[in-house]
């Protein structure tokens, strides 16, 4: 399979705001567009970053954070957090 066209691969995590009950990590990959050509997700224990974090040693062991998250608001008041991620060599 040629993976040359995914240009990047980040995480996103989240706060239970508004208490649905779904604690997860986002792994998204994008194209050179900016056009998202895959996603998947995966349960985590607590919410946030330091859950994103153990979740992905986790199910992904070769999944590395290579950022810092960063942290966002959405429209509707979801706080958020975002990192870049790459694939162990």
């Amino acid at each position: 399979m040629d993976y040359s066209h995914h240009h990047r691969t980040f995480l996103t995590c989240y706060a239970d705001t508004h208490r649905y009950g779904w604690h997860h990590v986002d792994l998204f990959v994008h194209d050179e567009d900016g056009n998202e050509v895959n996603w998947v997700h995966w349960q985590t224990q607590e919410d946030g970053p330091d859950g994103a974090d153990a979740a992905t040693a986790r199910v992904e062991p070769n999944l590395r954070r290579t950022t810092d998250w960063q942290r966002g608001i959405s429209a509707d008041g979801s706080e958020y957090w975002i990192a870049e991620a790459a694939w162990a060599q």
